[in-house]
């Protein structure tokens, strides 16, 4: 049975920014009723270069199975550090209905991610959002934040990279003049390999967002212990958060108990309380979701006969 096979660019043809915010919005609702359901996902380390994960998630009358890498000293040898491919198949059969280019479905979902939660958990009005990390995850909250109207204040170790994300076509926003510059806006969004602290003790302001994106393997971390226990503290998935993310540091230290932390999609259903002042200060750790995945691959696959020229694979 042929097989469509959506590379990068037919990803990315089909799903744009705006489409992967409401698909991943849909998504962490879906999970959080129950209707979705995502196993473990599962950690090949590859240490010290870099590690596999398996991905799965059912919903939707579809299973999915993403095979993703993360190899950070991948772009100094000219590679890139995400690479992988997404498998959907339809629960009823078991057959498979597409393959998908796991790059180009990371970066939409992870820039939709981070934008959905700086919209659902922001003070009301931010129109900036300091993005720490031009790389390519980083480039797509760039241009989530372009499409939903908002600018971004840019910062990057690669001066030139930040320059060059915010001259890409249809982009809002400035490269910031330093990394204090990114973090003092009201939303910010990083997006680095986690192997650095960038959000340091003191950082944060009463009334700010930051959308924490990098730290979803073991080890990795963006944001200081004492950080998180003096924010309100939200996040994609506990389960998944409290053993893999930044919050994996400060439960380890016993700073933060699940008591304290509410997830996302409990938030959107009603279920929780998101923001509650405008003074507070709100923090979401992302340790990258299947249910995001297969949000976004079902987006694509649906304007499958718009593309036109995707290639069949006989499998």
């Amino acid at each position: 049975m042929p097989v469509p096979f959506l590379d990068a660019t037919a990803v990315e043809r089909a799903v744009p920014p705006s489409r992967a915010v409401r698909a991943v919005r849909d998504a962490f609702v879906a999970y959080a009723r129950g209707e979705w359901t995502m196993p473990a996902k599962l950690y090949v380390p590859a240490y010290p270069a870099g590690d596999f994960r398996a991905m799965p998630a059912l919903g939707a009358g579809h299973a999915l199975l993403k095979w993703v890498t993360s190899f950070p000293g991948n772009p100094a040898r000219g590679l890139p550090t995400v690479t992988g491919v997404v498998v959907l198949s339809y629960a009823a059969t078991g057959l498979t209905r597409a393959l998908l280019d796991a790059g180009a479905v990371t970066a939409l979902r992870t820039g939709a991610a981070a934008v959905l939660a700086a919209d659902v958990l922001g003070r009301d009005g931010w129109d900036v959002a300091g993005v720490v990390g031009a790389g390519v995850n980083g480039r797509a909250v760039i241009r989530t934040l372009a499409a939903l109207g908002r600018d971004a204040c840019v910062f990057d170790a690669d001066a030139e990279r930040a320059q060059a994300a915010v001259r890409e076509p249809g982009v809002r926003g400035r490269a910031a003049t330093g990394i204090d510059e990114a973090l003092a806006c009201s939303a910010v969004v990083t997006v680095t390999p986690g192997r650095e602290v960038i959000v340091r003790e003191g950082t944060l302001r009463p009334g700010q967002h930051v959308s924490l994106m990098g730290a979803d393997g073991p080890g990795k971390a963006e944001i200081a212990v004492a950080e998180l226990e003096r924010a309100r503290v939200f996040c994609d998935d506990w389960e998944q958060a409290s053993h893999n993310g930044d919050l994996a540091h400060a439960v380890t230290a016993g700073a933060v108990e699940r008591g304290h932390v509410t997830e996302l999609g409990a938030v959107l259903t009603g279920a929780a309380a998101g923001r509650r002042a405008d003074d507070e200060t709100t923090v979401f750790d992302s340790t990258g979701l299947a249910i995001q995945d297969l949000a976004v691959a079902l987006a694509a696959v649906e304007r499958l006969g718009e593309l036109g020229d995707v290639p069949l694979l006989d499998l």
